[in-house]
């Protein structure tokens, strides 16, 4: 049995979803880990301690193990700050694996910090490296300017892990290309391998009973936003496109349900950025059409998808999106905005729609469009369920195995210089 180290510093499978740090990457890591532990690896994700009363290590499930590495202190920490405790983490790696004396045959690492962990680990193991970024600094840079938050290392880092690793899994093609055209990487050492969902998590439940479910008016039109709440997810946007679509359509009597931040209540203590959209919600005289939920945990958001008319998802920047994929599973239709993996999961005008980002008017036309035409609604309702269907968790952990067998193809001559077989 092939043993994998999948290496995500601050996106716990375990986590709940929906906070500033916790989202698509957590997802990820968690499918992954599930559908390579399915096919006979025996998997164990390396994470760092938040909380001092985590165990060590959790035996999850069927060939999967979470272990808690100590990398800086044991409480939340964000993200832009961790860097500097990435030496430590894969210190604790490798002192996890000496311990039970265990080595790996491959380092699967996810975010450019988890990069720096595991290639050193991957380098004391003679074991090959694969990276999946999930975002990359150039492009949120871009996006983002002063805002973002990270150390300018990163781009360096990048670049570095970009030109070492034995393998680069690239999301979309749009990731792909940002990775020839900013970090002047290797196009024969990357390969396209998006992200997915579980059909037997998110599929529909009929509107109606979700409603009552969830205590929802029956009557009302509902567009949910569903993710992080931060700003490059766009949710402003969303907020301004009801306010014109008020003004525009006031028969539509539109509400707009937030879902996600850092607590179970939407509160602006604990998620200072839904205080800040919750003001221009109130600025814009709409706060009685917009609504925040707080985070709510995986087994409830297939009736919150299911019980919303439309999905709606229009960040600056995505590499991906898992959000809009686990919508149409649902039976959901999709608007979101023409950017990253998005652009590619979306047919535009088939199963879904595309609208520019940082647009509040074509979005606000989008919605009224779909509001008014209960017919294209259910047609596009339709056809994203039938596109949905190629982007199945299974079938993206086969893709990577495919990855992982070229990678350990391209790392035999390394192990062999030393002397293993």
């Amino acid at each position: 049995m092939s043993r994998i180290a999948l290496v995500s510093d601050h996106a716990s499978p375990l986590a709940t979803l929906g906070g500033i740090d916790s989202g698509g990457q957590n997802v990820y890591v968690a499918h992954v880990a599930q559908q390579l532990g399915r096919l006979g690896f025996a998997v164990d994700v390396f994470t760092r301690r938040d909380n001092p009363l985590q165990r060590r290590a959790v035996e999850w499930l069927p060939n999967v193990r979470v272990v808690h590495v100590d990398a800086g202190p044991p409480c939340f920490v964000p993200k832009e700050r961790l860097l500097a405790h990435m030496t430590e983490f894969g210190e604790g790696m490798l002192a996890w694996a000496a311990r039970h004396d265990l080595r790996y045959d491959l380092v699967h690492a996810n975010f450019f910090m988890s990069g720096v962990a595991g290639e050193r680990a991957a380098k004391a193991w003679r074991a090959p490296l694969v990276m999946t970024f999930h975002a990359l600094g150039e492009v949120r840079r871009r996006c983002q300017g002063e805002a973002d938050a990270f150390p300018v290392e990163r781009l360096a880092i990048e670049r570095g892990l970009l030109a070492r690793a034995d393998r680069t899994i690239a999301e979309c093609p749009q990731d792909r290309e940002d990775m020839l055209k900013y970090y002047g990487a290797d196009p024969a050492r990357i390969s396209i391998v998006p992200c997915g969902y579980d059909p037997a998590e998110m599929f529909p439940v009929d509107r109606r009973i979700a409603r009552a479910e969830l205590g929802w008016d029956a009557r009302e039109f509902v567009v949910l936003q569903l993710g992080r709440i931060v700003p490059r997810k766009g949710i402003e946007n969303v907020i301004r496109s009801m306010a014109l679509l008020g003004q525009t359509a006031p028969e539509l009597a539109a509400r707009l349900v937030i879902v996600g931040g850092n607590a179970d209540e939407p509160s602006p203590e604990a998620t200072p950025e839904i205080g800040r959209l919750a003001g221009i919600a109130h600025a814009l005289g709409i706060a009685d059409r917009v609504r925040f939920l707080g985070r709510r945990r995986r087994h409830a958001l297939r009736a919150i998808y299911s019980a919303a008319d439309v999905f709606v998802t229009t960040p600056w920047y995505e590499p991906f999106g898992i959000t809009p994929l686990e919508a149409m599973a649902c039976g959901t239709p999709v608007i979101g905005s023409a950017v990253g993996g998005i652009k590619h999961t979306i047919e535009d005008g088939e199963s879904g729609l595309l609208v520019p980002p940082e647009d509040p008017a074509a979005l606000a036309a989008a919605i009224a469009q779909l509001a008014r035409e209960p017919v294209r609604r259910a047609a596009l309702a339709r056809q994203g369920l039938r596109r949905v269907h190629a982007y199945t968790w299974s079938g993206v952990a086969e893709s990577i195995v495919d990855v992982y067998s070229s990678a350990l193809d391209r790392g035999m001559p390394r192990k062999a210089a030393a002397g293993e077989s």
